[in-house]
């Protein structure tokens, strides 16, 4: 052999062998899952559909649904429909317009503490007049009182 001329016989005897590592690093996870955390904190608050009324207390359940309904808000400064506000004699044709099932299509009537009843009822009045069936008035629930049951 010349000098110089280095051979190499050895078939990765120098190099390092990795092995596969057994542990799952949970820490993107355990990331992921607060940002995620976060998130539905802050958007939760959001997601309530509406005008903001002081409703009045009842002892009713609620009632179970399986579509969204309309909400008809009737508040001290006028009617809305979802949070749209609309004047009186525009609220059927809007929502004959925005019903796409019909007059079968379920209305939630929200109603003020401060409004009159008479008020509230004339708007239930039109709905029933223009053929809407499916109306409810919505409530908050009451809380019972220490010591009754």
């Amino acid at each position: 052999m010349a000098a110089g001329v280095v051979h190499s016989s050895s078939r990765g005897r120098g190099r390092m062998r990795r092995h596969a590592m057994a542990e799952i690093n949970v820490t993107p996870f355990v990331d992921v899952m607060l940002v995620l955390l976060i998130v539905f904190m802050v958007t939760a608050p959001l997601l309530t559909v509406g005008v903001p009324v002081d409703l009045p207390k009842t002892r009713a359940r609620a009632l179970g649904q399986d579509r969204e309904p309309l909400q008809v808000t009737v508040a001290k400064d006028g009617i809305y429909v979802q949070k749209m506000k609309v004047a009186a004699d525009e609220l059927v044709p809007k929502l004959t317009a925005i019903s796409n099932n019909g007059y079968d299509q379920r209305i939630f009537v929200r109603g003020d503490k401060a409004v009159p009843y008479g008020q509230i009822m004339q708007v239930m009045g039109e709905l029933s007049a223009a053929g809407f069936t499916r109306i409810g008035l919505v409530t908050d629930v009451q809380q019972p009182k220490p010591g009754k049951k």
